[in-house]
């Protein structure tokens, strides 16, 4: 439902409390005119656009957790954990224990709280601002709603602020596009498994000599993780194999092209077919166990893989790409926000195919979506997919 709608069901409490946040001038007694005047108020886009402007950095990623994905409702516990989702570790910490030094000033002007606002604060701070509902009847009363117009501006207003913080290039005279690569690189794994005795370790990995004679056959080179490398990862081996490499095996595996039998590496009947012919669809299925896989520690992984597709339509910078999108992304153990940016998500999506990557001259290493990336990314959306564990 849109904004209209919403506001039709709400009862004269919630209206009246969104007028207030919007200063609208009408009859409070009135729900039509409370109906129409928030209407009014709200789709003017500089009052829309001050409202974006006046948020925290914290609210914007509650917000941004909420802007791209199909799913109609949201549960209070699930508003409750992204919530706390958008609070990075030290932030909250800090606003907590280090309140401002009071001062004759502050005595004066003490309208901003020393603490962050609660989970179910904030909630509430959103519905007062009509930008969530709760559902109006039956089980729905108890789950909450965005406006699917207002989701649709909140995408829009964010892409315009972001874009306008971005440097944009001609084309590099060199890049890298790996379109195809992987899914030649799944057949190279499964043909070299089927015809060799790939012996495992007691943990299941593969010998380093077998590792080593994959890599010398895929499309993309790689170094064995160096001995005594602090290694850290994803995957089912991260720690004894290279990232995309890794990432090749999980997906052979999770497909049930390979199994561990014991000591040997086989390839399984359905293995075999793959061999004899690439599936339709294969590039979705890769993006789709790439979601999986990384979404339990890339927090909202799918809103940061629409920013960059509707950001990197055109070459742009990943340094600046970098400064707009890293306030968004939570550290993950020993991985950093920027690590996760460039490493996690901008180099698999160049092994995916759907990120071309290259050096300019002028301004350093740029990025821009590739025709197939685009597609993909616009027909996929995994919100509902719980994250998988290979162990």
């Amino acid at each position: 439902m849109n904004l209209s709608d919403m506001l039709g069901y709400a009862d004269i409490q919630q209206l009246s409390r969104i007028a207030d946040v919007y200063r609208c001038e009408c009859n409070g007694h009135s729900k039509n005119d409370l109906i129409q005047s928030i209407l009014s108020t709200v789709s003017r886009n500089d009052v829309f656009e001050a409202q974006i402007s006046s948020m925290k950095l914290e609210d914007l990623r509650f917000l941004n957790s909420l802007l791209f994905e199909a799913r109609n409702s949201y549960s209070l516990e699930d508003l409750i954990a992204r919530v706390q989702q958008s609070r990075f570790g030290n932030e909250a910490v800090k606003e907590e224990t280090e309140p401002p030094k009071k001062t004759k000033r502050t005595k004066k002007n003490a309208e901003a709280p020393s603490n962050p606002l609660s989970p179910r604060e904030m909630i509430a701070k959103f519905k007062h601002q009509g930008w969530l509902f709760n559902g109006f009847s039956g089980p729905s009363r108890y789950l909450f709603q965005v406006p699917n117009d207002l989701k649709s501006r909140f995408r829009d207003t964010l892409a315009k602020r972001f874009a306008a913080e971005l440097q944009y290039t001609d084309e590099p005279p060199v890049y890298r596009d790996e379109q195809m690569l992987m899914h030649d690189d799944v057949t190279q794994l499964l043909h070299y498994t089927y015809h060799n005795e790939v012996q495992l370790t007691t943990d299941g990995s593969m010998y380093k000599r077998f590792i080593q004679q994959l890599l010398e056959r895929f499309g993309v080179q790689e170094e064995l993780p160096a001995k005594g490398e602090w290694r850290f990862g994803y995957g089912r081996h991260f720690n004894y194999y290279p990232n995309r490499f890794s990432f090749i095996y999980d997906f052979c595996y999770f497909s049930k092209y390979i199994s561990e039998n014991q000591s040997v590496l086989t390839v399984t009947s359905a293995g075999e077919e793959r061999m004899a012919a690439r599936p339709p669809g294969e590039a979705e299925q890769l993006y789709r166990f790439w979601l999986k896989l990384y979404k339990g520690p890339v927090t909202h992984l799918l809103s940061l893989v629409h920013w960059i597709n509707a950001l990197a339509e055109q070459w742009v910078t990943v340094e600046s790409l970098r400064s707009v999108l890293v306030p968004f992304i939570k550290p993950y153990y020993y991985d950093d926000a920027k690590t996760i940016l460039e490493q996690r998500i901008i180099t698999m999506m160049v092994h995916l195919g759907m990120l071309r990557l290259g050096e300019h001259p002028l301004y350093g290493t740029v990025i821009r979506m590739t025709k197939a990336g685009r597609a993909i990314v616009a027909g996929v959306s995994l919100e509902e997919q719980v994250p998988i564990s290979l162990h």
